[in-house]
C-alpha cells in the first residue's frame, strides 16, 4: 500500500498531485487539456497522405505461398532486388497454383479482387510470382507424381505460371508479370 504525503508527515503544497484540482496537469488546466486533446486528434487530418492519384505507391504485388519455410527466403530475395517497402503482397497456398488450379477454384476470386484493389489503391504495374519447390499445394492440386522429380516439378510450375500469365492478360491486360521457382535454400530459377 502506498502512503500519501500527509500520512508520512510531509506537508502538502498546492503543487502536489493530491492537492491539485481534478483534471489539472501542472501548468495546464482542464481547458488546456481539452485543447491539447483536440489538437492531437486533429493533427493527422492536416498531414499530407500519399494517394495513388499522386503517383505509384508500390511497384508490384508479390504473390507467394503460405509455406512458413519460404517467408524468410522470399523476403531476402526481394531485398536483394531493392524492393523492400515497394510491393504489396498476397499469400495463398501454392502461390500461382492457388490462383489457377481447378482444385482451388473457390479461392481464385479473392486473388483477382485483391489484385484489382491493389492496382486501384497503389498503381502497381506488375505481379511478381514466387512459387517454391516441395510445395504441398501443388501436390494436392496436381498429384504427388507431378512434383516427384526436380524436372517434373519445374515443368509443372512453368506450366502453372503460363496459365497465370494468360489469365492475368485477360483480366488485367496492362499488367506485367514475372515469376520463378524458389528452392528451399532461397535460390530461384526465373521463368522466361
Amino acid at each position: 500500500m502506498l502512503l500519501t504525503r500527509a500520512q508520512v508527515g510531509v506537508p502538502h503544497t498546492e503543487d502536489c498531485a493530491c492537492c491539485r484540482p481534478v483534471g489539472h496537469v501542472q501548468g495546464i488546466g482542464r481547458r488546456g487539456l481539452v485543447g491539447l486533446a483536440a489538437a492531437a486528434f486533429a493533427a493527422p487530418l492536416f498531414v499530407p497522405v500519399a494517394r495513388a492519384a499522386d503517383g505509384p505507391v508500390f511497384e508490384a504485388m508479390l504473390l507467394t505461398c503460405i509455406d512458413p519455410r519460404m517467408v524468410t527466403p522470399v523476403y531476402a530475395w526481394m531485398e536483394t532486388r531493392k524492393l523492400q517497402g515497394q510491393y504489396s503482397q498476397f499469400a495463398i497456398a501454392g502461390a500461382a497454383v492457388g490462383v489457377v488450379a481447378p482444385a482451388f477454384a473457390t479461392w481464385q476470386a479473392a486473388f483477382w479482387d485483391n489484385l484489382a484493389a491493389s492496382i486501384q489503391l497503389h498503381n502497381i504495374t506488375r505481379v511478381i510470382v514466387v512459387d517454391h519447390r516441395d510445395c504441398g499445394a501443388a501436390a494436392i492440386a496436381y498429384g504427388a507424381e507431378a512434383i516427384a522429380t526436380p524436372e517434373a516439378e519445374l515443368n509443372l510450375h512453368k506450366a502453372v505460371y503460363g496459365e497465370f500469365k494468360t489469365e492475368l492478360g485477360k483480366r488485367q491486360p496492362a499488367m506485367d508479370a514475372e515469376g520463378g521457382l524458389m528452392a528451399l535454400d532461397g535460390s530461384i530459377e526465373m521463368f522466361t
